[in-house]
């Protein structure tokens, strides 16, 4: 921190690094939302994945069998 000749912290030291902690702040901001949409899009297609997946088994399993025979 930059202080004046006399040791006094003053206004502008103290609105300086707070401008300098809150861009480092919207950079790690900024990284997270990118990793939470990441994730995000990630958890979608495993659910649409899942949902695929447990529908076919169903469909598999109470599938109609329609026998035709002819007389």
């Amino acid at each position: 921190m930059t202080a004046t000749a006399s040791g006094r912290i003053t206004r502008d030291d103290i609105e300086a690094k707070f401008r300098e902690l809150q861009g480092e702040i919207e950079e790690v901001q900024e990284e997270a939302v990118n990793a939470a949409i990441v994730v995000g899009a990630a958890v979608v297609v495993v659910v649409v994945v899942v949902a695929f997946w447990l529908g076919r088994r169903r469909g598999r399993k109470t599938r109609t069998v329609v026998e035709i025979r002819r007389v």
